[in-house]
């Protein structure tokens, strides 16, 4: 079926709440397969610069089809992707590739925490999330 707007806001909502829980303040998107915005939210006192980060997390995530914390390893002197250079590729954690019954949808991408937080809040929104895994 894919990615529907309800269930990108599902995961949106969900990472927002987390967020609050544990006091940070961040910007969520929510991509599909192509990589375009079906949904994002930025939350009070979020820094401006955590709207673009969380885009292109997301957009990373969903393109190459890994979490991007996993890609910082493998872009560094002498391991397989490095001198990747395309401006919206982000190599540190926050973005997180999204399937629902086994077929990649898309990809949430969290940005204005810790990149530690980051992570939690995108793996924290898609366990609560029925039907959707990373």
């Amino acid at each position: 079926m894919g990615l529907t707007l309800d269930k990108a806001g599902e995961l949106g909502c969900a990472a927002v709440a987390h967020a609050e829980a544990i006091g940070a303040a961040i910007t969520v998107c929510v991509v599909g397969d192509g990589g375009h915005v079906v949904t994002t939210a930025r939350m009070d006192g979020a820094g401006y610069l955590s709207a673009q980060f969380a885009q292109d997390k997301a957009w990373t995530s969903a393109g190459i089809g890994m979490a991007t914390a996993d890609l910082a390893p493998i872009v560094q002197p002498g391991e397989p992707v490095f001198g990747i250079t395309h401006p919206r590729v982000v190599t540190f954690g926050g973005g997180i590739p999204l399937s629902i019954d086994g077929e990649r949808v898309g990809a949430i991408g969290v940005s204005g925490g810790s990149v530690d937080e980051d992570v939690e809040i995108a793996q924290a929104a898609i366990d609560a999330v029925a039907g959707v895994t990373a």
